[in-house]
């Protein structure tokens, strides 16, 4: 399948942030796997170094309050570890991906530790109380399974 698809980051409010594009890889009733190569200015959030040319393979969800990205080093090819961003649940249509960022981020190692990012971001967004309690269980969801590596961490990371 190369399908190409559009991914449409929004704040909290629904406002788009950014945009980019990427490949769908596979999709089902609740989920869109897709890949995108990062091409922005080269960042680092706790060890994990985005640069030019690195492969995501991101993996966005209709049922759950998060996505995934994977992210794999441009020159090797190997995995280098997870960003996961904690969102309404997401938007697929007309080969579009929107997600509604919550603020709250984390980032997992290849040894399932991690670090949780922009947590007064979160604290300072005006939410519905029901929004903000799928969140932090979102969150916490993410964290049991990077500890475990199970769920979207299982697989390479055991490599």
């Amino acid at each position: 399948m190369t399908e190409r698809i559009t991914v449409r980051k929004l704040n909290a409010m629904g406002e788009e942030v950014f945009r980019y594009s990427g490949k769908i890889l596979r999709q089902s009733e609740t989920s869109l796997v897709l890949e995108a190569i990062f091409d922005m200015e080269e960042r680092e959030f706790h060890g994990l170094v985005f640069r030019i040319g690195d492969r995501f393979v991101e993996t966005h969800y209709r049922d759950r309050w998060y996505n995934v990205l994977a992210v794999y080093d441009a020159d090797t090819g190997e995995l280098k570890g997870w960003y996961c961003n904690v969102t309404r649940p997401a938007h697929i249509e007309d080969a579009t991906v929107s997600a509604e960022d919550l603020a709250l981020d984390l980032v997992v190692q290849l040894d399932g530790s991690w670090f949780v990012l922009d947590e007064d971001d979160f604290a300072a967004l005006n939410l519905p109380s029901a929004d903000r309690a799928h969140a932090e269980a979102a969150l916490q969801e993410l964290q049991h399974y990077a500890e475990a590596l199970d769920g979207p961490f299982a697989g390479e990371a055991r490599i």
